[in-house]
């Protein structure tokens, strides 16, 4: 991770975040963009590549789920 902050533009994703911000107690993760508090404080400082590398885990990390009837 690069250590200055890196302004959006060029070919850099945007933030999943969806303003719904609570961490898990168990996972850890925000239960809105389903990042780490880690990831989180660390966007601005990412490159494009580690942002698209965060966003490639996120679907795994969401909790399925299944509406019984």
């Amino acid at each position: 991770m690069s250590q200055r902050f890196s302004p959006p533009g060029g070919d850099d994703p945007p933030s999943p975040c969806i303003r719904v911000c609570k961490m898990d107690p168990v996972s850890r993760l925000c239960t809105g963009c389903w990042r780490t508090i880690e990831e989180i404080g660390a966007w601005g400082f990412m490159d494009g590549d580690e942002k698209r590398a965060v966003l490639a885990q996120l679907p795994g990390r969401r909790p399925s789920r299944r509406r019984g009837r």
